[in-house]
């Protein structure tokens, strides 16, 4: 890096942000620049240190993460990391906090004990990438879009065909976008985000309240049905499997494939194998590779493929990395992706 990342570190918690900010000191490349207690501290911070990135802790005293990120990103846009608690009301305060701006998070145990370190180690990495992201778009953005979904009044879909979708950094809001636009006779969903336990059945509640699909959480056995949406549990490799019933998935906990789990590979290699050309693969913005040889997999086995562009994504890694395999049949911009999809899974459309 030509000159170091400056942070400032929000937590309400003394303890916490002296680990916090020893931890990112380790990194040549990162300095903090402050510190701060609540919301209130923070902004003040924010105009006296001018930081790159902000890590920001999710349940604070005055004003949460979330109420903060909503008052301060249309005013001045900041790539944050949010550092969530392994609660339940953490989870959900963390995945409205990707909603409302933030561009990642990490999970703390309680207590910041025993894997403080390896929480640490990924802070360091997603705050050096933070740096990275351009969030000016966020500005006087409305926190409450409204679109219509596309297509709902005319289109007439094939039963016979399912969508598969993977993702990582920039994903949730990326999917939420997508989804949102989708009617509620769409063909089966099939989605694989990156998210540790805990997080993803929070992530499918808040798809489920804003989407005409309906959005849960999978489970070991689900049958992929026209009209829902199935995202792969934290910890657990989903994949597609056929039976005398019809089409379901498989949620099993195993090794991390391109270090994660649930992997995109893994889904888009059993969707290759068991859909093949009756499945259209989607890959949406994320930090590596993972997913690019899973939808090349899917390309030579018929499939219609897609690839988010360069300039909406928030991170351009996965769906790069397709693009140069040769996976990526179409690169669109994510406004276009859900016209696509209609138009693919209508009978007869073409990327």
């Amino acid at each position: 890096m030509s000159r170091r990342v400056r942070v400032l570190v929000v937590d309400d918690s003394a303890l916490a942000r002296q680990a916090i900010c020893r931890g990112l000191a380790l990194d040549p490349d990162i300095e903090v620049v402050g510190e701060a207690a609540d919301a209130y501290m923070a902004r003040d911070q924010i105009l006296k240190s001018r930081p790159d990135v902000m890590t920001l802790d999710v349940e604070m005293p005055r004003m949460n993460g979330v109420e903060f990120l909503r008052r301060l990103m249309p005013q001045y846009p900041l790539p944050v990391v949010m550092v969530s608690s392994l609660t339940q009301a953490g989870c959900q305060i963390t995945i409205d906090a990707l909603q409302a701006g933030a561009v990642d998070f990490v999970a703390k145990p309680s207590g910041l004990g025993a894997d403080l370190a390896s929480v640490l180690e990924e802070l360091r990495v997603k705050v050096k990438l933070a740096a990275t992201i351009d969030v000016s778009h966020w500005a006087q953005k409305s926190q409450h879009p409204g679109q219509a979904p596309v297509g709902a009044s005319k289109a007439t879909f094939r039963s016979d065909l399912l969508v598969a979708i993977g993702a990582s950094t920039g994903g949730t809001e990326a999917t939420r976008k997508i989804l949102s636009q989708l009617p509620a006779a769409f063909p089966g969903i099939v989605i694989t985000q990156h998210m540790p336990p805990g997080f993803t059945s929070m992530y499918a509640e808040s798809l489920d309240r804003c989407c005409q699909m309906r959005v849960r959480e999978a489970r070991d056995g689900d049958a992929v049905r026209a009209g829902e949406v199935l995202i792969a549990p934290g910890g657990r490799h989903m994949r597609l499997r056929r039976g005398r019933a019809g089409l379901s998935v498989s949620c099993e906990p195993g090794e991390p494939v391109n270090g994660h789990c649930p992997s995109v590979d893994v889904l888009f290699d059993s969707v290759a194998q068991v859909a093949g050309p009756r499945a259209v693969g989607v890959i949406l913005t994320g930090m590596g590779g993972d997913g690019a040889r899973g939808l090349l997999a899917m390309a030579r086995a018929g499939a219609r493929t897609i690839g988010q562009d360069e300039a909406t994504s928030v991170v351009y890694g996965m769906p790069k990395e397709a693009h140069k395999l040769g996976a990526v049949q179409k690169q669109l911009a994510l406004p276009r992706i859900p016209s696509a999809l209609v138009e693919l899974v209508s009978g007869g459309g073409h990327v």
